[in-house]
């Protein structure tokens, strides 16, 4: 069974910056494509960003240039760099193992002043 823990939310003022990790454990995890979504109050969840097994990556245009999904595989770990952030991205943001479809927990973050 896979799980996945995140950790690094918060508080941040816009333009700040915040690091979000997902601990992954049950799976060979260097072999697995990984995701972070995020969900605003109200709306749906939303995908952000994902990682290939190879480091491929891909983003949503709303965070281009300023989020960075980045991958630790001796830590099964995955990674989201939020930088010069907005209150827009205020939102529930969740880590997504794709080939199994298993969630993690969620981790708050706020954009504001």
């Amino acid at each position: 069974q896979v799980q996945l823990v995140e950790s690094g939310g918060g508080l941040v003022q816009p333009g700040g910056s915040l690091r979000l990790s997902c601990a992954v454990s049950g799976t060979i995890f260097r072999r697995d494509a990984m995701a972070w979504y995020r969900q605003a109050p109200g709306k749906q969840r939303d995908w952000v960003a994902t990682i290939t097994s190879s480091d491929r990556t891909y983003y949503t245009d709303s965070v281009k240039g300023r989020f960075t999904i980045s991958r630790d595989n001796a830590k099964n770990t995955v990674y989201l760099q939020m930088n010069s952030l907005k209150p827009e991205d205020t939102a529930v943001y969740y880590c997504k193992h794709l080939s199994s479809d298993s969630w993690g927990q969620g981790t708050q973050i706020t954009v504001s002043s």
